[in-house]
């Protein structure tokens, strides 16, 4: 008999293996049915946008009627096109265009980071010094300050140098010392620094500015600091920027064909000068820029891929990965549906004889 007490005593510990025992239920309701093998799941179909394919087969036929007009068009003259566009006229004007373009580059980024930091720095005259630079050239117009610096002899005959308020060790006629080439130099390069100190500036102002608290914690110097942790850091904000500068510095050298400098427009307009035919050799001047511009493009990419290893754990297929997976399902399509299929098993039924 169990009392009251018994029944609000604690249950003994089982030391023994437990064993689930599930009551099996009677009478009919007994015979569990298992359902049939149904196959793999349906496959997943996409939705159809019916008029995101139609508004790319008319992107598309309008694309091509607009090529068609352009190659069948006798007045772009494409034959002379293809006789000038390596001639040596037009290759030393593009010679001279990349070398303008990579020497602005080279000189604008190494002063544009020095004025960044100095807009940067602690000290109030640096800093507005700096502030001072980029507001006036960013202020003025390319053009102004080209034809100011290719008539700088009108407010320097000479220039010399020497002790302050002293005798002068020699002096140089100014209009000797800069022709059309290193006023284009000039004018382009101190242009340039004014937009590539911004572009440094915010690269630096992106970087957490805890990097630099900790390299301070390791007794880093701050020159050491900007140029080992700080700009490597930053350059992946310059990089995209800095590129789309490059490749406007390279359109923007067309205009010191006002100089009189041999670059690639001005060699095609001394050449259409005599011949007339303006609109081939401007043709021959916009497909170079448009060849030198992509393969620029190209290089930014692998660029920007280089500085970004560190931003994720696996970096974007580039377009030639990206070519070659496509080729590559495209390969498997092709094969799966051009093989033989399989003949079927016979399925085995219980009411055979």
């Amino acid at each position: 008999m169990v009392t009251p007490s018994d029944a609000l005593a604690p249950a003994a510990p089982v030391t023994g293996p437990v064993t689930a025992v599930a009551s099996a239920p009677t009478g009919p309701a007994s015979a569990v049915s298992v359902p049939p093998d149904s196959g793999p799941p349906p496959p997943i179909v996409p939705r159809r946008h019916l008029g995101r394919r139609l508004a790319a087969a008319l992107a598309l036929l309008l694309l091509a009627r607009l090529l068609d007009s352009v190659v069948r068009n006798d007045a772009f003259q494409w034959d002379v096109v293809g006789r000038y566009f390596t001639t040596a006229a037009v290759l030393d004007g593009l010679l001279l265009t990349l070398w303008l373009t990579a020497a602005v580059m080279v000189l604008g980024f190494l002063l544009g980071t020095l004025v960044a930091v100095m807009r940067l720095s602690a000290n109030p005259v640096l800093r507005a010094l700096g502030w001072g630079y980029v507001w006036v050239f960013r202020s003025t117009p390319l053009l102004v300050q080209l034809l100011f610096w290719f008539n700088i002899g009108a407010l320097y005959p000479t220039l010399g140098l020497g002790i302050p308020y002293g005798p002068e060790l020699f002096t140089v006629e100014t209009v000797n010392l800069l022709g059309p080439v290193l006023t284009a130099v000039i004018g382009l390069t101190l242009h340039e620094t004014a937009y590539a100190a911004e572009v440094v500036r915010g690269g630096i102002l992106s970087v957490e500015s805890g990097q630099s608290d900790a390299a301070a914690a390791l007794a880093l110097g701050r020159w050491r600091t900007l140029r080992r942790i700080v700009i490597p850091q930053a350059m992946r904000s310059i990089v995209p920027t800095a590129g789309n500068m490059l490749i406007g510095t390279l359109k923007g050298t067309s205009i010191v064909s006002v100089l009189a400098v041999h670059d690639l427009l001005y060699s095609v307009q001394l050449v259409y000068n005599q011949t007339y035919q303006v609109i081939p050799l401007l043709l021959v001047a916009t497909l170079w820029y448009v060849a030198v511009t992509t393969v620029l493009g190209i290089g930014q990419f692998y660029v920007e891929r280089h500085y970004a290893r560190g931003t994720a754990r696996a970096l974007p297929p580039t377009p030639v990965r990206r070519l070659r997976i496509r080729l590559a399902a495209l390969r498997a399509r092709l094969s799966a549906a051009t093989a033989p299929t399989a003949p079927t098993a016979p399925s085995k039924s219980g009411g055979g004889r």
